[in-house]
């Protein structure tokens, strides 16, 4: 047990300086504005951008606009052409590989600057979670990480891979006895295949924390119950900590805890290939402690006004409570006014906490809704709840040109355990939309739309579709909603 012990004493140091930073936190922001200008003066960027005049947050936002991946990529192409000194300084240690919707391939750089965050992050919310609860025994078992294949390609001298992938590289020496699965079976690139040879490695281990993104930890739980006909929690009777990130774990809860069966603490994390940027520091709290001292830089911007010709941008200090912002950051990777698609509401300002929301091109306002992200998923969450139906996964699109009666919004759902009243559960959810939106609730009530419709997705059939496309499993997730219905014709044809 003296990993355990060690590993108290540890969390006690590192929480001690993480509400440091935690407790000043537009100080700490300020020095890491400072920081990112300093260091950057110099490459093609800085002075494309006169950094060397930039004094202010104003001046930032004078001369550096708002970028997405499209509108940065003439300089990271000339990165990925191994040119130095172009975002940041010198060369990046590795581009994180991610499939772009319009621009194919994105390669997102990760320097010697911005590396080490990518795994003190991880860290740091473990022991966040053992300094609160005082739980640590379970460092002493087995743990697996879900993750893409370690194997790394290259691109003009710099290697390039998915993030999870470059991540594994780097996990601690004194968690290596302890880490599955084997590096052998992690380098199976067919997930289907790569499922199957974790189950069989982990079968009869001591498995004691097991992380990754809930959609495909659940295929992985359903590969062992199909085998050994048993709960996961009696497979594993000392798996306690589940750690994931991605996706809103809340729709899989059930799911989850009926595979299980019982509950298990979970954390939330807050990754991307362009940085992490929060984790869940407490059980008790809501929402995720935005890293303020992580070498990012953040602005936002309020989602409703995001597409419109002069968004306001404003920094931590001017954010709000409950408002659905645009996220954009500033990085020690080179990312400048980047907007990463991500939309996120405050959920605590002492200390600063957030919720994912969803993403800026992902609504459905076909009708003027502005349905998002978080308020499909609380709606299903509580259906869900209402119901006792489980569901293995669901996508949500408007059906504009009905074969008769009015529009409506559509939900595929594949079901793991539908419910007993059909009706029902989309009246529930139907009407949990309803207290989230009200201008969903002003196009219902007007007889604008008609309440939703449920259409059943056989079994398999999300994985299907996620197969068609090439992102089965890894940090592939599905699209939850759209404004039309380009996926789920897909998902039909598949």
């Amino acid at each position: 047990m003296i990993k355990s012990y060690i590993s108290k004493i540890f969390a006690s140091i590192v929480k001690k300086k993480i509400d440091r930073w935690a407790k000043a936190p537009i100080d700490t922001q300020q020095k890491v504005f400072q920081s990112l200008i300093a260091q950057a003066k110099n490459t093609a960027f800085g002075r494309d951008h006169h950094f060397e005049e930039i004094k202010t947050y104003e001046d930032f936002v004078a001369r550096v606009p708002i970028r997405d991946y499209e509108a940065l990529r003439p300089y990271i192409d000339r990165v990925v052409e191994g040119e130095k000194d172009v975002l940041w300084k010198g060369k990046p240690l590795y581009f994180a590989k991610t499939s772009g919707t319009t621009s194919g391939a994105k390669y997102i750089p990760i320097t010697k600057a911005s590396m080490p965050f990518h795994i003190q992050a991880a860290r740091d919310a473990i022991l966040c979670y053992i300094h609160e609860t005082k739980k640590a025994d379970f460092v002493e078992g087995k743990m697996i990480f879900l993750q893409g294949s370690p194997i790394l390609g290259e691109k003009n001298g710099i290697k390039t891979g998915r993030l999870s992938g470059i991540v594994a590289h780097y996990v601690p020496a004194y968690l290596q006895r302890n880490r599955m699965p084997s590096y052998k079976t992690n380098c199976i690139e067919d997930w289907e295949t790569k499922v199957e040879a974790i189950v069989t490695e982990t079968f009869s281990k001591n498995m004691t924390l097991i992380s990754g993104i809930p959609s495909w930890v659940l295929m992985y739980f359903e590969r062992l119950y199909t085998r050994s006909g048993i709960k996961i929690g009696k497979l594993f009777p000392n798996f306690n900590l589940f750690i994931y990130g991605g996706v809103n774990y809340e729709p899989y809860r059930q799911q989850f805890e009926h595979l299980i069966g019982r509950k298990v603490d979970s954390i939330e994390l807050y990754p991307a290939s362009e940085g992490f940027f929060a984790y869940q520091d407490s059980q008790t709290e809501k929402g995720m402690l935005l890293l303020l001292n992580s070498g990012i830089f953040y602005e936002f911007v309020e989602a409703d006004t995001f597409f419109s010709d002069a968004p306001k941008r404003v920094a931590l200090q001017d954010v709000q409570l409950g408002v659905n912002y645009v996220l954009i950051i500033s990085t020690n990777a080179g990312l400048w006014g980047y907007n990463i698609g991500d939309t996120v509401q405050f959920t605590s300002l002492a200390p600063y906490r957030i919720v994912v929301t969803g993403r800026i091109k992902h609504f459905i306002s076909a009708f003027g809704e502005h349905v998002i992200g978080k308020e499909v998923e609380e709606a299903m969450r509580e259906g869900l709840e209402a119901t006792g139906a489980r569901i293995t996964e669901f996508t949500v699109a408007p059906q504009v040109n009905p074969v008769g009666g009015l529009p409506y919004h559509e939900w595929f759902v594949e079901f793991e355990q539908k419910p007993t009243d059909m009706k029902r559960f989309a009246q529930v959810i139907d009407e949990a939309l309803q207290k989230q939106n009200m201008y969903y609730y002003d196009l219902i009530q007007g007889k604008v739309l008609q309440p939703l419709k449920i259409t059943e997705v056989p079994e398999g059939g999300f994985a299907s579709y996620m197969k068609s496309q090439g992102k089965l499993g890894g940090q592939n997730k599905i699209q939850r909603l759209a404004n039309d219905r380009s996926v789920v014709e897909r998902l039909v044809k598949s």
